[in-house]
């Protein structure tokens, strides 16, 4: 379908589809770290926000402390979620008109 200016919406739609799945593709590939407690808790989450891994030093472990080891997870989760959402954003950023995003 042809708009005016000759603008051609289905191609248009096809290539916002080939930019979604490969932006879906880079997101699976992409892998953010984030710690909280200077390290205590480290939490390692892909660019479509699953957790692949979490780490717990030793150390915080040890001390049997268990309602600060979930607040520094659910710390450095939250952390790895506020990464991915800005490369994202960083992502999308370039790929919308202004003010879109």
């Amino acid at each position: 379908m042809k708009l005016p200016g000759g603008l051609d919406l289905e191609s248009m739609m096809q290539q916002a589809q080939a930019m979604q799945e490969q932006m879906g593709r880079e997101m699976k590939q992409m892998t953010v770290e984030a710690a909280a407690g200077g390290g205590a808790v480290t939490v390692t989450m892909r660019g479509d926000f699953e957790v692949v891994a979490i780490k717990f030093s030793p150390d915080v472990v040890k001390d049997g402390d268990v309602e600060m080891l979930q607040d520094l997870t659910v710390a450095a989760l939250n952390e790895a979620r506020r990464k991915v959402e800005e490369s994202l954003k960083g992502k999308l950023g370039g790929m919308l008109p202004p003010g879109m995003m």
